[in-house]
């Protein structure tokens, strides 16, 4: 079977660097490659930070600048993912520039100051940042008047100048977005039924057993759906956090992982636990490879179910437009754990009132109607090193 509607183009490609095998295709200073990753050998640098707590800190420092990835189409925005590790007050800061042939397009704009935890550093974005060029929406470099074809990253490694831990960058990539077709993208890969009928066993989590608990990372339960899923994936590959790691949960509550995750998940910034890079990078630390991308189309996301893996998506919608999601929201992250025979999306949907109405079908065209123009198919892909993914497209987006 496939679809017959005509082709609409959509530009997206992803591109990620795995480290310290892809250093060379970069520059260093100040780092060297460690046994699981890129660490601070002898800093090229040293600065003070100050922190959103106030105090002023000095780090030493260290760099790895991507080589120019030019993705052969006018950029309209660019979202960065990142995996690693910051012990003992380390932190890694994310930078991203547009290019244009063989030259840069834009300045360097800082998407994140990101730490795996928050007892010495707070992981934040950074907003305000804007110019004639291009401007910062939490996780997001959006291009303004630039002429961009391209991108590239700069990730720096900071540990307190009296510190012997290092931090560890593992990976970083980033996905790269046309402007949206003003049409529903369809087409784009042949629908086929191969996906069809394959319905993954992840655990069924609701957020909303959390409601009014915690409140300091971002409102509550009512507000972590993506934590919430990020932590069903994880615990469907087995990869969940050690019961010891969210031991400090108090009141352990119905489900204290989760609760660990909308911690480690919490941009203090942005002021919740939504922040889509953040929520990968958290991911990553439990062994899984992580990134966030943009998918065309649900026929695109049959290929990862065919594969074993499943989905976490952002959707926005109104209650109506997606029957069985009824209620509003401009932005929420489900699972997309697989299809009926018919082809209909089969979610894990944590904004229900228990595990049991977690698992949701819904009708295929207008969930993929609200997940393309509500986030223009913004995806997280979690999966374990030795599960392959699928078969990219001619204009990889993953």
């Amino acid at each position: 079977m496939t679809d017959a509607a005509p082709k609409i183009r959509w530009d997206v490609a992803y591109r990620g660097f795995r480290l310290p095998d892809d250093a060379g295709l970069g520059s260093l200073s100040g780092l060297r490659a460690g046994g699981q990753g890129l660490v601070l050998a002898e800093p090229a640098d040293r600065l003070a930070h100050t922190g959103a707590d106030g105090r002023t800190r000095r780090y030493a420092a260290g760099s790895w600048t991507s080589p120019p990835v030019p993705v052969g189409f006018g950029v309209r925005d660019v979202v960065p993912s990142w995996t690693g590790d910051t012990p003992g007050g380390c932190w890694l800061r994310v930078e991203l520039r547009g290019w244009h042939d063989d030259a840069p397009a834009t300045g360097w704009y800082v998407i994140a100051d990101w730490a795996a935890d928050d007892h010495t550093f707070r992981r934040t974005s950074l907003p305000g940042q804007r110019d004639a060029d291009a401007r910062v929406d939490t996780d997001t470099l959006v291009v303004m008047d630039a002429t961009v074809t391209g991108w590239q990253v700069r990730m720096t490694l900071l540990r307190p100048e009296d510190a012997d831990a290092t931090p560890v960058l593992r990976a970083v990539g980033a996905v790269a977005a046309g402007p949206r077709p003003t049409a529903a993208v369809t087409g784009v890969t042949a629908r086929t039924p191969a996906g069809w009928g394959i319905v993954l066993d992840v655990p069924r989590y609701s957020q909303r057993l959390h409601a009014d608990a915690h409140p300091q990372w971002g409102g509550g339960g009512d507000s972590w759906c993506s934590p919430t899923c990020t932590s069903m994936v994880l615990a469907f590959w087995d990869a969940a956090p050690a019961p010891t790691r969210y031991a400090w949960v108090a009141p352990a509550g119905p489900r204290p992982v989760v609760v660990h995750a909308a911690r480690h998940c919490y941009d203090h910034a942005y002021a919740g636990a939504g922040n889509w890079p953040f929520n990968t990078a958290y991911a990553g630390l439990h062994g899984v490879e992580a990134f966030v991308t943009r998918l065309r189309s649900l026929a695109e996301a049959e290929a990862f179910v065919t594969a074993g893996i499943p989905l976490i998506v952002s959707a926005a919608f109104r209650a109506g437009e997606v029957p069985g999601l009824d209620y509003d929201t401009a932005g929420h992250l489900m699972v997309l754990v697989g299809f009926t025979d018919a082809g209909a999306p089969v979610l894990n949907d944590p904004y229900a009132p228990d595990d049991d109405a977690v698992r949701r079908t819904v009708d295929r065209d207008r969930f993929e109607a609200a997940w393309q123009g509500g986030s223009g198919g913004v995806t997280y892909v979690l999966r374990p090193p030795g599960v392959p993914l699928p078969p990219a497209p001619e204009q990889p987006n993953w």
